[in-house]
């Protein structure tokens, strides 16, 4: 044994050893990650501490499992990964994680400081790479300033200074074998951090109080930042006597049968609104930018914890930065009785169609197969309707496949590619589920280009006893692209089909139960099985001739100003173009 590894047994005050102590004392209990060894001091003592590593298969799915882990816990998500390949590998769920403003703590490696700029191993500007998709990104070179540092990242991911979201943070690897006496470690830089809690100005509450009561069509749609102000968000609705729209970042904070829940006519909502609420959500491209082409009537008032979530291409009149629970209380509060005066032929008019279009979907059998006689995608999530439990945590991954899934899944807790379209985030988004929710059905819906991406990590499952269940919608083709192709380029489908592969025999080879389904009528039964034996994978073989509303809306095909083309068309006749 090297005097080097010696001394590597005697290192309980190493820069590893109070990085990993850090991590314990800020409640982290679970961090996911790739092994190297740039990252292998701190690894071991994560290790000798108790704290679980969930080792993967890729570390871009690390960061991905970071991400739902932090979304559903309400803590920081951490994950691990060498220098290298090891970080770039992480590039693209940081930047997903970015878009979607979630705490993620990327710890990397580096080579040390005696070799830096010498042609090392695995040496590269880590830092430049990330800095663009974090809220941090720096290397902490000097021992005793390491947890200083490492403190600042874990604050910026919460939103100090700004947006919540990624913070990277990498240690060259003689800094991490360096001891540091407790005395240079103030306590401060250790204890748990608190959650902001931001108190509406009384003046913006009053304003904005006095804009809802002269609205005649109000129209609240949540975000990201709305996701702990379930109960606050109802109260309001009933109080302010408005419409309202969730949107993927939030699904279920509203019960479905809430009178104000008006989904299904959405684009009327939008497009006849005269006052809209946002909650915590940017106005991207889900939401028409906010352009006075999608919403011709509307004013705005913002509401969020985050300037931005307030800033992006409408403002509001007023806006509020405040913690939106809290907002939300005092609106309430402030309306009592009073809510004003409201268009009640538009209310009741949108609320009754969106009844009768839910209520004739109920009754209207979902398609069982397609014109090629293979099954239809939303013959899964009928099927899933008899086997899922009411709490199932459901998770959409695809992009045709999306689009089937938003009318389809109807579970509280979802999850799906989100704002930045990531395509592959189902099965390590389920893994983080079932780890940080043992007692809970974990459900991914897939399609099978989408699954390709990190189908891997079934063996991650497995390993870990992830208890999840994966159905793969299996119709040989990335569709939403290859409709666009078929229709829009004369027919020429140019590198978006697939083979109808064996993804239930792969499951097999892995340890995973598997079963492949070419009937609908066996679709049940294989769910029922697949729960029963999870992790387990439904490879379900479906039809590319069930084209999806995404498709025939234009999103593949990308229009100029807009992500629709309906919408598209609007802005092209408010600009003077159509």
């Amino acid at each position: 044994m090297s005097e080097q590894q010696q001394d590597l047994n005697r290192d309980e005050d190493s820069v590893a050893a109070w990085i990993a102590e850090a991590l314990q004392r800020r409640g982290v209990t679970r961090v996911f990650g790739l092994q190297g060894g740039h990252i292998q001091p701190i690894w071991d003592h994560l290790g000798r501490r108790g704290i679980e590593i969930i080792d993967v298969r890729d570390e871009g799915a690390a960061i991905h499992m970071a991400q739902a882990h932090a979304e559903l816990t309400g803590g920081l998500g951490v994950a691990m990964a060498t220098a290298g390949p090891g970080v770039t590998n992480c590039v693209t769920g940081m930047a997903n994680a970015s878009l979607a403003r979630t705490p993620v703590l990327l710890i990397g490696g580096c080579t040390s400081r005696p070799q830096a700029n010498m042609g090392p191993l695995q040496d590269i500007p880590h830092v430049d790479i990330l800095r663009p998709v974090t809220r941090y990104a720096r290397t902490a070179r000097v021992a005793d300033q390491v947890l200083r540092e490492l403190d600042e990242a874990m604050a910026r991911a919460f939103g100090a200074a700004g947006e919540p979201g990624p913070a990277y943070i990498e240690v060259p690897t003689d800094v991490l074998r360096t001891r540091v006496a407790a005395n240079l470690v103030p306590d401060d830089w250790l204890r748990p951090l608190t959650p902001r809690r931001l108190v509406p100005h009384p003046d913006r509450i009053r304003q904005a109080a006095e804009a809802i009561r002269a609205a005649r069509r109000p129209l609240v749609i949540s975000g990201r930042g709305a996701r702990d102000a379930g109960k606050a968000l109802v109260r309001f609705l009933d109080a302010a006597d408005a419409l309202y729209l969730d949107t993927q970042e939030s699904r279920g904070l509203v019960p479905a049968d809430h009178p104000s829940v008006v989904g299904a006519v959405r684009a009327a909502a939008m497009s006849e609104t005269d006052l809209v609420i946002t909650l915590g959500r940017k106005l991207d491209y889900q939401l028409g930018f906010g352009s006075p082409a999608v919403f011709p009537h509307a004013r705005f008032i913002r509401i969020a914890d985050t300037d931005g979530e307030l800033l992006d291409n409408r403002r509001g009149d007023p806006e509020l930065l405040a913690s939106v629970d809290l907002a939300l209380d005092a609106l309430s509060e402030t309306l009592g009785n009073d809510a004003g005066s409201r268009d009640g032929a538009w209310l009741e008019g949108l609320r009754a169609k969106h009844r009768a279009r839910i209520e004739a979907g109920d009754k209207t059998p979902a398609p069982r197969t397609g014109k090629d006689g293979k099954i239809h995608p939303l013959a899964i999530f009928e099927a899933l309707k008899d086997v899922a439990e009411p709490d199932y945590i459901a998770v959409a991954d695809g992009g045709d496949l999306l689009s089937f899934a938003r009318v389809g899944l109807s579970a509280s807790t979802y999850f799906d590619a989100g704002a930045f379209g990531c395509l592959g985030v189902g099965v390590p988004f389920a893994v983080a589920a079932a780890l940080a929710c043992p007692d809970r059905q974990v459900i991914t819906v897939t399609g099978d280009g989408a699954y390709g991406i990190n189908a891997m990590e079934i063996d991650t499952a497995v390993r870990h006893g992830a208890k999840i269940v994966v159905i793969v919608s299996n119709n040989a083709a990335w569709n939403i692209e290859r409709y666009d192709q078929e229709y829009n380029y004369g027919g020429r489908v140019i590198g978006t089909v697939l083979r109808h592969s064996d993804y239930a025999a792969m499951a097999r080879a892995l340890g995973a139960h598997g079963e492949r389904v070419e009937n609908p009528d066996d679709l049940a039964d294989a769910i029922r099985r697949g729960l029963a034996n999870a992790p387990a994978v439904i490879d379900v073989v479906t039809s590319q001739d069930a084209v999806s509303s995404d498709a025939r809306k234009g999103l593949g095909f990308v229009p100029d100003y807009q992500a629709l083309t309906a919408w598209d068309d609007a802005e092209r006749k408010r600009r003077g173009e159509a």
